[in-house]
């Protein structure tokens, strides 16, 4: 090739590089979100939660567009592998900022949010502690750090739920005077719907609270140092948008000790569903619709372990926890799914008292 064309070549090429460059930084920004979370995130335009708006500033600041890529969070970490790690999205928002959540496969950014439970009580109500508690009637979620920490006190009444919004519920019905639950959904229900009626405060503890953060696959540490970058100067829109979506703004407070009372259980048992036909048969019909591909129609199954006709031989007295707790938490290494956020807490009931109805004695 003769010098000149070569020349020529080298000059048309180098010329190119920034206008590659600029193509580069125009991608979108994809952020891997759940689109029915709030707080957090949501597909709605109106309120979008507060990932989805931060996700936006964090793009702005990169110079690139955002673009949000939605997926039921509820899965966890296979969720996490099937789209961060499958190249799906560029980071997974609202990951725990914690080194061994997935090993050494998932990097983080810094963290975005304290996130944990909290206390709830009328804003009238003396400052929380477990003294105050005493003698109350108190909602704490099934199978929750709150749960196992009021357990050790008989005077104090624990009236157990399965959500938060049955816990914020019950609270602004008057069936409980306080609730200790997820504190950013109580925060949102208390903002959204209940006119910032009650005091939102986070707890203190073992377990009671941790951090989110951006994660991003390993090989991708370029981009999670610019968002870095950018959340280092996002500080007051992200204090903005807590108070916007009612996040717990106060530093978690350690509930003052309190012996344990008599070692006797004070707890209110998962409200049972009323074993009447009607019940009976709304359960009938969710467990077909959503259980059989795996249950059997009918809970009829081959499969000793997934025969659900055995569930009271196989747990006795327990049938019910051992229930609650898998639909409500899964057995993600097992393929069974954690089932909240898609049927509600009275669906739950209804096919407990479907399978009461067809127990193998």
């Amino acid at each position: 090739m003769p010098g000149r064309l070569r020349a020529l070549l080298a000059a048309l090429l180098l010329s190119s590089l920034p206008h590659l460059e600029v193509a580069a930084q125009t991608n979108p920004l994809r952020l891997c979100a759940d689109p029915d979370n709030l707080p957090f995130s949501s597909q709605s335009a109106t309120t979008p939660g507060i990932y989805i708006e931060l996700g936006r500033h964090i793009a702005a600041a990169l110079g690139r567009p955002f673009e949000p890529i939605w997926t039921l969070t509820y899965f966890g970490k296979h969720e996490v592998r099937t789209t961060l790690l499958a190249g799906r999205c560029d980071g997974f928002i609202g990951l725990p900022e914690d080194p061994d959540f997935m090993g050494p496969r998932v990097i983080v950014s810094r963290p975005i949010l304290d996130l944990g439970y909290a206390l709830v009580t009328p804003r009238a109500a003396p400052a929380p502690t477990l003294a105050d508690l005493v003698g109350r009637r108190v909602a704490v979620q099934f199978a929750s750090p709150p749960q196992s920490l009021l357990a050790e006190h008989g005077d104090i009444q624990s009236v157990t739920v399965l959500s938060p919004e049955e816990g914020m519920d019950d609270l602004a019905q008057g069936t409980v005077d306080a609730a200790f639950i997820w504190g950013p959904s109580a925060g949102w229900i208390n903002h959204a719907e209940l006119h910032d009626a009650y005091r939102v405060v986070p707890v203190a503890g073992p377990h009671m609270q941790w951090q989110a953060a951006v994660g991003f696959s390993r090989d991708q540490p370029e981009l999670r140092d610019a968002v870095d970058r950018a959340l280092g100067d996002l500080g007051a829109t992200i204090e903005a948008l807590k108070a916007q979506y009612g996040f717990p703004t106060s530093a978690p407070t350690p509930l003052a000790a309190l012996p344990p009372a008599q070692q006797v259980t004070a707890t209110v048992p998962v409200r049972p569903a009323p074993a009447d036909g009607q019940t009976v048969a709304a359960g009938h019909k969710l467990f077909n619709d959503n259980c059989a591909h795996c249950h059997g129609p009918d809970a009829v199954e081959g499969v000793q372990r997934q025969n659900l006709r055995m569930l009271h031989h196989r747990y006795g007295d327990d049938m019910d926890q051992v229930f609650l707790t898998t639909v409500t938490h899964g057995r993600l290494t097992k393929g069974m799914p954690n089932w909240s956020g898609i049927l509600t807490d009275t669906q739950f009931h209804d096919i407990l008292a479907f399978l009461h109805s067809v127990q193998d004695q």
